[in-house]
């Protein structure tokens, strides 16, 4: 599988999640399996399902089991296959290697393909319904909110001047051109207007959201949450959510006693994200901007 995909902190993924109780594991990122595999071996009283909405990574699930769909409807997928309580869920997120080595999936930004982007090539929108449809502020709030890109103005308006625009080579082309000389020589210019055009192609974040808020309420008590985050607005959704869980009492602060009895959800077994080792990092360069999260079920539901 890792022709496909070199799955990142494996070692400390199962470490968290490989002693949880005795149930269902959730792969809810399954992509080439490497995760999954590795946690299936470790602890023999899981069951290990994935979840996977490309149906290239459905492909390569040889004897594991995988869910079609987008991790965001978790619930309405365990529903549907007769799981309720889960001991556990990983969700890794981001784009796997092959996504970006595929030209023909419009990932990348080096190699030239179809402004296409969709994990999912049954849907309707595409990288190039957003590249050459998009209104020029509409593009500019989207590449500065999903990106983080401080030229969002700059970049869109070269967009709409360049249209229509039909490969990814050619995109990236018009958004180096349109950066200030000194900003091309930091990383490549394209890549956080790539990232900004994928998260909205898949509405990612929102999947996020839904996802991990789905995986919470499923866990029994001991199951943990592991989320792996590659940029910012991924890592924030995924720490205010277990901070959110792990906080008690929310009485008004002028009251002398708690009146709301309220337990915490969660306890956060990792107070600050782990990292990729520095071997790690040399081995799958990938592995650098990774943070893994991780919360442990307190109490019943």
């Amino acid at each position: 599988m890792s022709d496909y995909h070199q799955p990142v902190l494996l070692s400390e993924v199962i470490d968290f999640l490989a002693l949880t109780p005795p149930g269902v594991l959730v792969d809810a990122t399954f992509g080439g399996g490497g995760h999954a595999r590795a946690l299936a071996r470790a602890n023999g009283e899981h069951r290990v399902v994935g979840i996977d909405r490309d149906p290239d990574a459905r492909a390569n699930a040889g004897d594991l089991e995988v869910l079609e769909g987008d991790f965001g409807d978790l619930d309405d997928l365990l529903d549907s296959s007769g799981i309720g309580e889960i001991s556990g869920a990983l969700f890794d997120l981001g784009i796997s290697s092959h996504h970006v080595d595929e030209a023909e999936r419009g990932f990348s930004f080096h190699s030239e393909g179809p402004l296409d982007m969709r994990m999912d090539s049954t849907q309707d929108l595409t990288a190039a319904d957003v590249i050459n449809t998009y209104s020029e502020s509409d593009l500019a709030r989207l590449i500065r909110t999903y990106g983080e890109e401080s030229q969002a103005k700059r970049i869109a308006r070269a967009i709409v001047a360049a249209r229509p625009i039909e490969t990814t080579t050619e995109l990236a082309g018009v958004i180096a051109g349109a950066m200030p000389a000194a900003l091309r020589r930091s990383g490549h210019p394209a890549r956080k207007t790539f990232q900004a055009i994928r998260i909205a192609v898949n509405n990612e974040l929102e999947s996020v959201r839904r996802g991990v808020d789905a995986a919470i309420g499923r866990l029994g008590v001991g199951g943990r949450c592991a989320v792996i985050s590659y940029h910012s607005l991924e890592d924030r959704i995924v720490k205010r959510r277990f901070a959110d869980g792990a906080a008690g009492c929310d009485c008004p602060p002028e009251l002398p006693v708690c009146a709301c009895g309220r337990d915490p959800e969660l306890r956060l077994v990792t107070r600050k994200p782990v990292m990729a080792r520095d071997e790690e990092v040399e081995a799958n360069p990938r592995a650098r901007s990774a943070r893994l999260r991780v919360a442990e079920r307190a109490r019943a539901a």
